[in-house]
């Protein structure tokens, strides 16, 4: 071959390299989520080599064009939180063009999702093997107590204080990026769905927030008089919070009121909302169903008397609620029957926690229970050292926890044994939220993050792998996009 020729065909392969270009539908998410692959500039009908960092997880056959579209990728179950690789690699040529996919989770409302299960099946670095390297990430100082739990989204950490603001802080580094002032001191929550943070505050108002910039977007004014106490849930484009002995559903794009539900008194508890149905507590002593889209009553149950703080968590048919007569009952979902009961040694103000069957839950008595869902006996019980009014997180068989004493424990889902725990501050009221290997919590006058300081589990690559090391899989059978899943044609 001359050099003449030799520099054309150069130029021909590094031109079709060049050209070459693929595109995720989405950049980022956390395990076992998905992102569509489209590619173009490849070679017609091209054998093309489509992998998650270093592992081949299609083959697919370009069109007449060199173009692919409709790939559905699910991110591996064992991916950690951070940078990793989609290469496409023609096989012919063994050109190929890469893009970065950023793994993460969110923990995005109290009590994690509307259904209040606060429990984060994502999350696949903590775990009870190396939870006891926690150690203090960063922690940012409001003016005043912090009982608000945080929600963290895309990188974000949204908190709000006794000292009338709602703070949004870098994941990675506790940097305030914004803080936005209210009127009075703010308990409630923050929920933070589609870019938009929503939050109650003493003043009355409810607030939505440009999850960005921390502008106003609007506010709603209960005109309910003792302030929002409970934190706010986000389903189906409504906005579900108690304040005063009402319970609010709001549009959540434009703060219009759908709905109101009047209690027989102050309602603290955030809502649970499941299958089209609003649970929620009253100091009146009463859990009511209502619909979520007109507000209707469905029923109420109220044979344990007393005040209900708890929030409700609902999973399996089931809902599970705590009671200030130290009581905690687990009730039909859709009849109000109660299916069990348990006799704690003090007030449950904490919400619960339900994860694989079991309802965690703390309680005045300074324990930590864990129940069987099903029939409510007693699987464990931790004794925390001080009253529990902190709600449980639950990921990855770690139970997250604290108790007013101002410790903050790790134990394990299973058994109750203690994995991990550290005296923090003078008083914990906050709840937990767990989000890609990060622990967050509200801790006297502060903001907390908990990592691993990296001593477990590898770091990402910062950079792309090399093509040339990559090693096709040659038992994968060339599939149509649009019918195939990671693992297709393994033999």
């Amino acid at each position: 071959m001359s050099t003449i020729t030799r520099s054309i065909t150069a130029l021909v392969f590094s031109s079709v390299a060049f050209s070459q270009t693929i595109t995720l539908s989405v950049k980022g998410g956390p395990p076992t989520g998905t992102t569509i692959i489209s590619g173009s500039g490849f070679s017609a009908h091209a054998a093309i080599d489509i992998y998650f960092d270093v592992t081949d997880e299609f083959l697919v056959i370009a069109s007449a064009s060199g173009a692919f579209s409709g790939l559905s990728l699910e991110v591996p179950a064992s991916a950690l939180p951070g940078k990793h690789w989609v290469t496409a690699v023609q096989r012919t040529s063994g050109t190929g063009v890469q893009t970065p996919f950023n793994v993460f989770s969110n923990w995005g409302q109290f009590r994690f999702t509307p259904t209040h299960k606060a429990f984060d099946p994502y999350e696949n670095l903590l775990s009870p093997s190396n939870v006891g390297a926690l150690d203090t990430k960063w922690s940012y100082a409001t003016q005043a107590g912090v009982i608000s739990a945080p929600a963290i989204v895309n990188g974000v950490v949204y908190a709000a204080s006794h000292d009338n603001n709602v703070y949004a802080l870098k994941a990675s580094t506790g940097a305030l990026l914004w803080k936005f002032p209210t009127e009075a001191s703010i308990q409630s929550s923050p929920a933070v769905v589609n870019g938009v943070v929503y939050v109650g505050s003493f003043d009355n108002n409810i607030y939505a927030l440009n999850a960005t910039t921390g502008a106003l977007l609007w506010t709603y004014a209960t005109q309910e008089g003792g302030g929002v106490y409970a934190s706010p849930t986000v389903a189906n484009g409504i906005v579900y919070v108690g304040s005063g002995p009402k319970i609010f559903a709001l549009n959540a794009t434009t703060g219009a009121l759908v709905w109101s539900y009047a209690t027989g008194n102050t309602v603290s508890s955030s809502a649970a909302v499941v299958n089209g149905v609003v649970y929620v507590g009253s100091y009146d002593g009463n859990v009511y169903a209502l619909d979520a889209n007109t507000g209707a009553f469905l029923w109420s149950h109220s044979d344990f008397g007393g005040f209900i703080e708890s929030s409700p968590a609902v999973a399996n048919g089931v809902v599970n609620v705590g009671y200030d007569n130290d009581t905690f009952i687990a009730l039909n979902a859709a009849t109000d029957h109660y299916t069990w009961y348990y006799t704690t040694g003090g007030q449950v103000r904490s919400s619960p926690a339900v994860s694989n069957g079991v309802v965690y839950v703390g309680s005045d008595d300074g324990n930590v229970y864990a129940f069987s869902g099903h029939s409510g006996s007693l699987l464990w019980m931790f004794n925390a050292g001080g009253i529990v009014y902190s709600s449980p997180a639950v990921a990855n068989g770690v139970v997250y926890i604290a108790a007013e004493n101002g410790t903050l424990y790790g134990l394990s889902a299973t058994s109750g044994a203690l994995l991990w725990s550290s005296i923090v501050g003078s008083s914990i009221d906050s709840s937990p939220a767990v989000a890609s290997g990060v622990l967050y919590i509200g801790v006297d006058n502060s903001i907390y993050a908990f990592d691993l300081n990296n001593s477990a589990g590898p770091e990402r690559p910062a950079e792309a792998p090399d093509m040339k090391s990559l090693r096709p899989n040659l038992a994968l059978r060339p599939s149509q996009p649009s019918a195939i899943r990671p693992g297709d044609g393994d033999q």
